[in-house]
């Protein structure tokens, strides 16, 4: 085994580990910019109550995955 190929697995199991950690820690965040352009969506394709509807999920799904970080830590 080469120094390039040993180097290529290093960098590979690295990016997975903090892609995967990435995604762990920043998934509520994720969620919530998906719901707010799914409620955008809506609101100019003509669904204005659906698009407010779906655009009240984004505090609370924020607000959801502060009260179980916090649960987590205790």
């Amino acid at each position: 085994m080469n120094f390039v190929t040993f180097l290529h697995i290093i960098l590979s199991s690295f990016k997975k580990k903090t892609m995967k950690d990435f995604i762990e820690k920043y998934y509520p965040i994720l969620l919530a910019f998906l719901s707010f352009l799914m409620s955008v969506t809506l609101w100019f394709t003509g669904n204005k109550l659906e698009g407010i509807f779906v655009g009240i999920w984004v505090p609370s799904i924020l607000s959801l995955s502060i009260a179980i970080r916090q649960r987590r830590k205790k």
